[in-house]
């Protein structure tokens, strides 16, 4: 794992360029994200060209991790920390990267990132060491920090921590990431992302000792046997395009586990829905940034209205909620008229809505979740609307809230399930 004392640290650019690193040395690699984020996994996924997973202990529990963890064939899992190594839910260390390290017994290094400090930086590793017990703290690894730095504290480091320090990254123009409203922009939205970690990966090469990361590893969790997925049952169609990118890979491959053929559409593009499908995703994303396009595909919209009142089997989550009501306003101010099938209008805040972890608790059976169960989510965003929610129903799960269908509840068989019987019914 790669960890950090704050957010800031430059986890994200570190572990793109430790995946591209080795992935340039032949090594196959499987990346992970600590905490429910959405758009570091995007980078993650353009440097190795598969999917990257969180691993999320509020909304999978640790039997969930484990499971994610456990389902990796690469030869080297490499996990992405979330914030400090300790924070967790309302500061406390639960669901923490220290936490992910813990229920995995992941070895972790640590990003520094120096700014005028030399002993006391030391002063605070030795902190974080002792903290917790086990602190799983296996190395370190300086950013941002200039070459006549690194051989000033490396020795300092070394002798006050008694940790190894793997090597530095200088000050590099390719490492600045551009952000909006949400974090990073997107890994689609940045400009020559693959020769700008090329680059830093080549630079890694050089002032990073890849060998001592790699010798830090440990083992990762027993894995059970291989299962064999069934044959489809059913056809879920998936919105996945700008607009709608938020999702999580672990969503997916349950759906498709339980006996959906998951069909990707794009609500920006595409005239109509998939043919015969029993069962809609509409994800998270920035609908906000697209209004105009989204509105402007009219067939598309009318097409899911239709087919949202018909009963259609449906999920949207945050942006997917947005999307469904009855306008949206854009960032520029203009108001677009969107699907309509729900009651309420998006609008653009000034700050930062409702934020972090949540449990919700179900008062009566709908699509996903049982009278009595209390399902936790997880909320971020800066739209908000005159009608949130969430909306629930037979046939329906709408609200910002975004889910993991990986933890103890069947979400994702419960999904599957309502979009075979609707398609049953509708044949």
């Amino acid at each position: 794992m790669l960890a950090a004392m704050g957010s800031g640290s430059g986890k994200t650019v570190v572990t793109c360029a430790l995946l591209a690193a080795l992935r340039a040395r032949g090594m196959s690699v499987q990346s992970f994200k600590c905490g429910p984020d959405y758009i570091d996994p995007m980078f993650h996924q353009q440097m190795l060209g598969v999917p990257s997973r969180n691993l999320d202990l509020f909304l999978q529990g640790e039997a969930g991790v484990r499971r994610t963890l456990s389902r990796q064939t690469a030869e080297l899992a490499l996990v992405e920390g979330a914030m400090g190594f300790y924070d967790g839910v309302k500061g406390t260390d639960r669901a923490s990267a220290w936490a992910v390290a813990d229920a995995a017994d992941i070895p972790a290094v640590l990003v520094l990132h120096p700014k005028g400090a030399s002993l006391t930086l030391a002063a605070q590793v030795r902190g974080l060491q002792t903290f917790r017990t086990p602190n799983h703290i296996a190395g370190l690894l300086l950013n941002n920090c200039k070459p006549s730095l690194y051989a000033h504290l490396k020795p300092i480091l070394e002798e006050e921590t008694g940790l190894p320090v793997a090597g530095y990254l200088p000050p590099m123009e390719e490492a600045v990431l551009d952000s909006r409203h949400l974090g990073l922009l997107t890994a689609r939205e940045v400009e020559d992302l693959a020769a700008r970690f090329g680059a830093i990966a080549r630079q890694m090469e050089r002032t990073v000792d890849v060998n001592v990361l790699l010798t830090l590893a440990g083992e990762t969790v027993e894995k059970p046997a291989p299962s064999i997925p069934p044959p489809p049952r059913c056809k879920i169609a998936v919105a996945r395009d700008e607009a709608f990118c938020f999702c999580y890979a672990d969503n997916l491959d349950l759906l498709r586990e339980n006996g959906a053929e998951l069909t990707f559409f794009s609500p920006l593009r595409d005239p109509v829905l998939p043919p015969e499908t029993g069962g809609l995703y509409l994800p998270g994303g920035y609908p906000e940034l697209y209004a105009c396009q989204l509105s402007e595909n009219r067939s598309m919209r009318e097409t899911i209205r239709g087919a949202v009142k018909a009963g259609l089997p449906t999920v949207a989550e945050c942006g997917g909620f947005l999307y469904l009501q009855e306008t949206l306003e854009d960032d520029r101010g203009g108001v677009w008229p969107m699907v309509g099938v729900l009651p309420g209008d998006g609008y653009k805040t000034d700050r930062l809505q409702r934020f972090g972890y949540k449990s919700l608790a179900a008062q009566a059976d709908s699509l996903l979740f049982r009278e009595g169960e209390s399902i936790p989510v997880h909320e971020f965003h800066y739209w908000d609307c005159t009608r949130p929610g969430p909306v629930l129903g037979e046939t329906m799960y709408a609200g910002f809230p975004h889910l993991h269908f990986g933890g103890e509840l069947p979400l994702a068989e419960r999904f599957v399930e309502g979009s075979v019987q609707w398609r049953k019914q509708h044949e």
